[in-house]
């Protein structure tokens, strides 16, 4: 490894408090001009005077310009270190989880910056999200082998992650033949995902923690689940005694899929879906004297960019309004945000104004976030995204 990488003077204070990114500006191009590397390409990290501190790898064309995979400078990004963090990853979820469906790599939090690898059993499910990621596909998936011998590895390489990298999307099964239908389970629910065509891997670990508190809460309850997707809401419910479920998505396949999913569980009584936009179909059930005991707002991120942040709160100020109009009279609702840009006190903002737009009463009663199988990294703000507030809501 000759390559090396120079940061500018007081550069490497982020680094030395644990995080792991590195950003264009503080290169010192004049030593190390990016112009010379190409993307993926592995370096050796120096501090402003000289001492090596990190192996990384780079790309010239991103702002994040390096992403660092060790402290330890001998340390070569090879399949010995992805078998040493997997089995590490590993360990963490066999302490969890008595069954093998997880999140198995989440990127930073993990130490393995720009990858994602879930598990459906025998099925793993792999974003290469970075170019060096990329660089090194082949030792991931002879570490993915020796560690956990999955019968059936598929590249989901299509995030959006990827176009800022500069790197071509892809899907693809590289080893063995993906079974007709991919299942889980899941707080006591079974689910069919469609890992080739879903949305991220096929599925959404994140919110189980989440969506466990929320099934004990759904007994005998009317059940609204607003972006529903594979219905992993609106179906758990039902399983967990709810009277009926109501799933609204904009996607056909995926409500097609939340029938399916009904009908693994035995639930397709209770369960009903509705296609169409969240915000025109809330209008639509409020014109209809629709109530529910129980709404479920789990949107995808509406905030992407921090300049997107004024738009994103109107947007999640405008859906929580939207959707506590159809609560009754003494109701709970999820409220729930992906978005890394929305600060936990905003999402309670967003609540508070919501409430007080009906003239109701709040009371929050749980408060989420991403389950244990998405680490978050103790350095890196960026890897806490997920929020999720229960609330109950009331009139005096």
């Amino acid at each position: 490894m000759t390559q090396r990488l120079r940061l500018n003077k007081h550069a490497d204070r982020r680094l030395k408090a644990g995080h792991l990114w590195i950003y264009s500006n503080e290169v010192d191009i004049k030593e190390t001009p990016l112009k010379n590397f190409t993307a993926g390409e592995t370096a050796l990290v120096e501090a402003s005077n000289g001492k090596v501190i990190a192996v990384a790898y780079v790309n010239p064309h991103s702002l994040i310009a390096a992403r660092v995979m060790s402290r330890d400078p001998e340390m070569r990004l090879d399949r010995s270190l992805f078998v040493h963090r997997f089995n590490q990853a590993l360990a963490l979820r066999e302490r969890l989880y008595d069954q093998p469906y997880y999140r198995l790599i989440h990127g930073e939090g993990d130490l393995l910056p720009g990858l994602v690898v879930d598990r459906f059993g025998d099925v793993v499910v792999v974003q290469l999200n970075t170019a060096g990621m990329q660089a090194l596909a082949d030792e991931i998936v002879d570490a993915l082998e020796k560690v956990i011998k999955p019968e059936v590895i598929v590249f989901r390489n299509d995030t959006g992650g990827r176009r800022q990298e500069g790197l071509e999307a892809h899907v693809e099964v590289i080893k063995g033949v993906l079974p007709d239908e991919v299942l889980l389970e899941e707080n006591g629910a079974r689910f069919a995902v469609p890992v080739i065509n879903g949305q991220k891997t096929g599925w959404f670990f994140d919110h189980r923690v989440n969506r466990e508190w929320l099934n004990r809460q759904v007994s005998g309850k009317r059940v609204l689940d607003v972006f529903s997707y594979v219905g992993g809401w609106g179906v758990q419910a039902a399983v967990h005694g709810a009277k009926d479920v109501l799933c609204l998505d904009s996607s056909k396949p995926a409500l097609d899929q939340v029938l399916r999913n009904a009908e693994l569980n035995g639930v397709q009584e209770q369960v009903a879906v509705g296609e169409g936009d969240a915000f025109e179909a809330l209008a639509a059930l409020k014109a209809d004297g629709e109530q529910f005991d129980v709404i479920v707002l789990d949107p995808p991120a509406f905030i992407k960019k921090r300049k997107d942040i004024p738009n994103g709160e109107r947007a999640y100020a405008r859906l929580n309004r939207e959707a506590m109009r159809l609560l009754g009279r003494d109701g709970l609702m999820v409220s729930a945000s992906c978005s890394m840009h929305l600060a936990p006190d905003r999402l309670m903002d967003v609540v508070r104004g919501a409430v007080r737009h009906q003239d109701r009463q709040g009371q929050v009663i749980f408060q989420g976030h991403q389950g244990p199988d998405h680490p978050v990294h103790p350095a890196i703000p960026e890897t806490s995204y997920l929020k999720a507030l229960g609330v109950r809501v009331f009139r005096d």
